[in-house]
């Protein structure tokens, strides 16, 4: 009985290192992104002045608040997944996913804008303005693609926890794939909150 509890313990803390071993690779590139931002910024300051401009302040906004809720409503899901409350724990990963979509759909919405006014990488518009200008749409739409892809795939991750969390293979006493997933949403969420501040809030 011993043997078995030490065996647990030791493949949870290899899941566990594993995940934070991943979440740190990610955090290498996003660091990179940031690092290009910093110095471009420093180089044509006036132009991402400028460039910043055109940021919805107010969906920015409303995507900083749906990731932030969506991390609590996921982190209660852990909670009541330890506590034995399957279905209780499913509900909260369903509304996680919900707050996820709400925030591709206000993206989506948001790029569709910039788009309508030619302000897209390579467009004849964009390519008319300043080479600070063009830099600042080209790290917006990297920087902000990427870590929508991550919330797609996160999305489709949490998707698979509630299947598995009604299943019953996530139980109060198997819960490291839902934990780990929890860490994933939590990095993303808080690479956008860095994300934030960079192109809508320091102008």
């Amino acid at each position: 009985m011993i043997a078995t509890g030490t065996a647990h313990s030791i493949d949870y803390r290899g899941k566990k290192l594993g995940m934070w071993l991943f979440l740190f690779t990610e955090l290498l590139f996003f660091a990179a992104l940031f690092l290009l931002y910093a110095v471009f910024r420093y180089q044509y300051p006036q132009d991402f002045h400028n460039a910043a401009g055109h940021e919805n302040i107010v969906l920015g906004t409303v995507n900083t608040l749906l990731l932030l809720t969506s991390s609590l409503t996921l982190a209660l899901s852990i909670t009541t997944i330890k506590e034995a409350k399957n279905r209780l724990s499913a509900f909260w990963q369903g509304a996680t996913i919900i707050q996820g979509c709400i925030f591709l759909v206000d993206k989506y919405f948001e790029w569709a804008a910039k788009i309508s006014l030619g302000l897209y990488p390579g467009s004849p518009i964009l390519l008319e303005r300043n080479h600070g200008e063009i830099l600042y749409y080209g790290l917006y739409y990297v920087m902000t693609g990427i870590h929508g892809l991550h919330v797609f795939l996160g999305i489709a991750v949490i998707a698979y926890m509630v299947k598995l969390t009604l299943r019953g293979n996530i139980t109060d006493q198997d819960f490291i794939k839902l934990e780990n997933t929890g860490l994933y949403w939590h990095f993303v969420d808080i690479i956008w909150i860095y994300l934030f501040p960079l192109f809508y809030l320091i102008t």
